[in-house]
């Protein structure tokens, strides 16, 4: 449902954008991450309609972005950082009126359809200026959704909110994702880990990995690392050097509740730790499997991305 092509933009001399390409399937939620800066929100707003690309190509549902501007905007939902509501209407007044402006046949059971599916049915006679932002956000989701959107868009849908209304919007989203291409900007890896079928790291202007966060995390994840936890009399540094010299051990790193073990490649290091442990009179608490966090990732990626290149 969407289809990105070598998309590059540039404002002037500095680009924002440089080749990106990725495809959004139906009935998926694809999380685009990035730091403040990256291109998430100038890739969402080409997407959009909102601007065209520098070059390179972007399709909607089939309709091209620059050549069928008309038809992508029809085809998409979107819900900008900053939900663009008037305080002075009420919330069903504001979804009547962009409902109207968007053309939609019976626009009254529809307006009313889309305030249920965001939980906004019992506050719609209230005035904007009189609710939460959470609830602020939910109509800027109605708004988007009214006119029936196969893709949905949403430009950081959760930022500013307070743990609970996180959460809500987050299910939301889920649910929405079960029948739409949603696309679903953030910074904050832990939510998109939580919502997202697939992810996008962009940064830069450049996609720099891409895939489920489990594959990310089998892809980046070189060998294993391992969580122990001794018991008995022992020193940190004894624990660092006897843990060091056990063969495929990358690194070992001591923290106040155990210690963290890298293997080298793709090494099965479990026997030859808990071996060295026992040996050295120590009790073996626990020895287990430590997956990278898709933040674990992302910081992985970006230093990667800022180390300097190799001058000849």
């Amino acid at each position: 449902m969407i289809e990105v092509d070598n998309l590059h933009k540039r404002y002037g001399p500095f680009s924002a954008l440089k080749g990106i390409s990725f495809r959004a399937e139906k009935g998926e939620i694809l999380g685009f991450l990035g730091p403040n800066g990256a291109g998430k929100t100038t890739t969402m707003r080409i997407l959009s309609g909102y601007m065209p690309p520098t070059s390179g190509s972007a399709k909607v549902a089939g309709f091209d972005v620059f050549e069928e501007s008309f038809e992508v905007r029809q085809q998409v939902g979107y819900l900008p950082e900053t939900v663009p509501l008037y305080p002075d209407m009420t919330v069903k007044g504001y979804i009547r009126y962009i409902a109207d402006l968007r053309g939609v046949a019976q626009a009254g059971s529809r307006v009313d359809e889309v305030l249920h599916l965001v939980g906004m049915y019992e506050r719609r006679e209230s005035l904007i200026r009189s609710i939460s932002k959470g609830m602020r956000q939910r109509t800027g989701i109605a708004g988007a959704l009214v006119h029936d959107p196969p893709v949905l868009i949403l430009d950081e849908p959760t930022i500013g909110l307070d743990p609970r209304q996180t959460l809500e919007v987050r299910e939301m989203v889920r649910t929405l994702g079960k029948e739409r291409t949603v696309m679903f900007s953030t910074h904050i890896l832990s939510e998109a880990e939580q919502v997202c079928d697939r992810v996008i790291i962009i940064d830069r202007g450049q996609i720099v990995a891409e895939g489920a966060p489990q594959a990310l995390r089998d892809q980046l994840q070189k060998g294993g690392r391992l969580f122990v936890r001794i018991g008995g009399s022992f020193t940190p540094e004894t624990v660092r050097k006897t843990l060091s010299g056990v063969g495929g051990v990358s690194s070992v790193t001591i923290q106040p509740e155990g210690i963290t073990v890298e293997a080298r490649g793709s090494q099965d290091i479990r026997a030859r730790l808990s071996a060295a442990v026992v040996g050295a009179g120590w009790e073996l608490l626990e020895l287990r499997p430590l997956a990278m966090s898709l933040e674990d990732i992302f910081m992985e990626i970006t230093a990667q991305q800022e180390k300097p290149e190799r001058k000849n």
